[in-house]
């Protein structure tokens, strides 16, 4: 009976969905070609230069650390990334930068920032379910709205050059984009959670008193 009970248990287990993917920066129809990469090595130097400089960054990480969670100097780690995608949060480890579709400094910050968001999200609320779509969809549109993903300039290099209300559009086009790719959340269940929580979570900028 133990054996039987055992092989049960083991064919749930292979029934069951995969763990979900590390949320993640995803790269748009409009940005495509690929970004263009860079070395690991001269992504450090980004990266290192962004956390020392960058007053948006250096604000996130001692955000981080006033809320009991240290940035080490293994929290950031460079790799090069199959999917196209500029970088993650791979809970509880830390940031992942994808230098082979990172370039430039301005395309690492905004990738660290919003990595940092989710960072922070993970370790303020104990509760956090990254396989439950709505707080997913949650620490994606606040990534999203205060990372500098969807300034001015950054849709106009994507092409979209709407005025009245465009960031809260772009806001929400890339809250669902990211959530899709969660695989618990894909197709009209992405929408479905963004929906369900805009509202209330783009409200919410902590740690900045305001999107920055």
């Amino acid at each position: 009976m133990a054996g039987q009970a055992a092989e049960q248990q083991q064919q749930q287990q292979q029934q069951q969905p995969q763990q979900p993917q590390t949320p993640q920066e995803p790269q748009e129809v409009a940005e495509r070609p690929p970004w263009l990469g860079t070395t690991a090595e001269h992504c450090r130097e980004m990266v290192d230069r962004a956390t020392s400089r960058n007053p948006t960054v250096k604000f996130m990480i001692q955000k981080m650390e006033e809320s009991g969670c240290a940035v080490g100097k293994d929290f950031i780690q460079i790799e090069k990334c199959e999917a196209e995608v500029g970088g993650g949060f791979r809970p509880p480890d830390g940031v992942v930068i994808c230098h082979n579709h990172l370039a430039s400094q301005e395309e690492i910050n905004h990738a660290l920032t919003h990595e940092l968001v989710h960072a922070y999200d993970h370790c303020r609320a104990c509760n956090l379910d990254w396989t439950d779509c709505q707080h997913h969809a949650c620490s994606e549109i606040r990534a999203a709205a205060l990372s500098g993903d969807c300034n001015f300039k950054q849709e106009v290099l994507r092409g979209n050059l709407a005025v009245r209300g465009q960031f809260q559009k772009c806001v929400r086009r890339r809250a669902e984009l990211s959530v899709g790719m969660n695989p618990y959340c894909e197709g009209a269940r992405s929408a479905a959670a963004v929906d369900a929580v805009f509202e209330g979570c783009f409200a919410d900028t902590a740690p900045f008193d305001r999107i920055p």
